[in-house]
């Protein structure tokens, strides 16, 4: 069917990313790609109807080619993305263009970003725990195979590094079975640079699929970039029967992309001041991300908290998606204790005696206990002295000041800048540390030492 037999519509409407396009016959489906006549290059997806002969369109690329009265054609196809071997050790965006100097995809294996959640009968449970290495993360909220990890913090304490450790470290113990896929959506170009840097110096940037939507796109692209990944990682989990890391920072940038789509096309927010929609677009994209018996898709996201503040509503709609949250804490990242997560609001529904061993649990449970008794100490201390606590409180005090410490961990992809390098700490070695910790056998090892070591075995070795 060529061009002049497609269904063609008139643009009565724009306002910024926007685009009003009325239909008076065959009228578009929801995702269908418009095409402008004057110039092909400029592309607009049907976002939603406006009345009962016009849609919302999202426009693909620049504005300036665009005007009341120009005619657009239906495709009657969605916006596709290359997939497969191909995008391995590639950065691309949502068109599949080549943004990292290597030339072009050379790849016809394509598929449309938008593809049905898979049914009941699919889904896979999994239940098992994908070690990362990182002492505080494994001992305090384990991530889950095939489950969903969520990093919440502020600007600057440290999301990114920590999502970009536990990249480094799950690829390279099974490089070969396991594959990658990284969604930048609304975050800094430095940022996408420099991790790509750094993953092509530790020889895991051929394992890995890289696509952005970088901060100064438009919401629309910013939307379509996590679906577009979502897409890729999906053929690897359905085609190659791959397991596959899918990390997306930022996963708040999208439900942001979102609202401000949602305020140009004037709809009513909801009480938060969110888009209406909310929900559903969470659901839209977290329910394509799950583990069926073909592989798994192991989900790790990197959350933004506006002015801090965790109650947000655009953070509490994540929630509900995940199996394990990570908070990262501005207090702790001042105190210079990285990585900075809160271990008392952190945690994972993994950590329950049927699925991490006995002594983790154990080990988990007594910390955080002694974590809560702490805080109530450290209010007396800062009144009285540490002095005049008990003998016993004193003791719990002390131990808790060097569990704190030793939470701490030179990460691989900050050895640069720190000039210390990067330690993986066994799951094992952590529990055993940290329940010696608790039970009085480094009394006599001052807090200072636990600082930025790796097991507690050096300690023994310094001495």
């Amino acid at each position: 069917m060529n061009e002049e037999n497609k269904p063609t519509g008139k643009i009565i409407g724009i306002n910024g990313s926007i685009v009003e396009v009325e239909f008076l016959v065959d009228k578009p489906t929801i995702n269908d790609l418009l095409i402008l006549v004057d110039n092909p290059k400029v592309k607009m997806q049907v976002y939603r109807s406006a009345s009962h002969t016009s849609f919302y369109c999202i426009t693909l690329g620049s504005l300036t080619e665009i005007s009341r009265g120009s005619v657009v054609y239906n495709t009657g196809e969605q916006l596709q993305v290359p997939v497969g071997d191909h995008v391995l050790g590639r950065v691309i965006d949502i068109f599949g263009e080549a943004k990292d100097g290597k030339g072009d995809i050379s790849t016809d294996n394509i598929r449309p970003i938008f593809k049905a959640t898979p049914s009941y009968e699919e889904i896979k449970s999994n239940i098992e725990i994908l070690e990362t290495g990182i002492k505080v993360v494994d001992l305090f909220a384990p991530l889950i195979a095939g489950g969903k990890t969520g990093l919440f913090g502020g600007s600057g304490v440290g999301k990114t590094v920590l999502l970009t450790e536990i990249l480094h470290n799950i690829i390279n113990k099974d490089k070969e079975k396991n594959v990658s896929v990284f969604c930048g959506v609304g975050e800094r170009t430095r940022e996408g640079h420099e991790l790509v840097l750094e993953l092509e110096k530790r020889e895991v940037l051929p394992y890995v699929s890289l696509i952005f939507g970088a901060m100064g796109e438009s919401p629309s692209v910013r939307y379509l970039t996590a679906h577009a990944a979502a897409s890729i990682a999906e053929y690897f989990r359905d085609e190659k029967r791959k397991n596959v890391l899918f990390f997306i920072d930022n996963m708040f940038r999208f439900a942001q992309a979102g609202n401000e789509l949602s305020l140009l096309m004037n709809t009513i927010p909801s009480e938060g001041g969110y888009q209406a929609t909310l929900s559903s677009e969470m659901a839209s994209i977290h329910e394509r991300l799950v583990t069926t018996h073909n592989s798994n898709i192991t989900t790790i996201e990197a959350i933004y908290l506006p002015a801090d503040d965790i109650l947000d509503q655009g953070v509490q709609a994540i929630y509900d998606y995940l199996n394990s949250s990570i908070v990262l804490s501005r207090d702790i990242y001042q105190e210079g204790r990285f990585p900075a997560i809160d271990i008392v609001s952190s945690g994972s529904s993994a950590l329950n005696p049927e699925i991490v061993s006995p002594l983790h649990y154990y080990v988990s449970v007594q910390a955080q206990s002694l974590l809560k008794k702490s805080d109530s100490l450290e209010r007396i201390v800062s009144l009285v002295g540490e002095a005049e606590l008990s003998d016993e409180d004193r003791l719990t005090y002390q131990r808790v000041k060097k569990l704190r410490n030793y939470m701490t961990q030179n990460f691989y992809s900050t050895a640069e800048q720190t000039g210390r390098p990067g330690a993986y700490v066994a799951l094992a070695t952590t529990v055993q540390d940290a329940r010696d910790i608790i039970d009085g056998k480094y009394d006599d090892v001052s807090e200072d030492k636990f600082m930025y070591i790796g097991s507690a075995h050096e300690l023994r070795n310094q001495q």
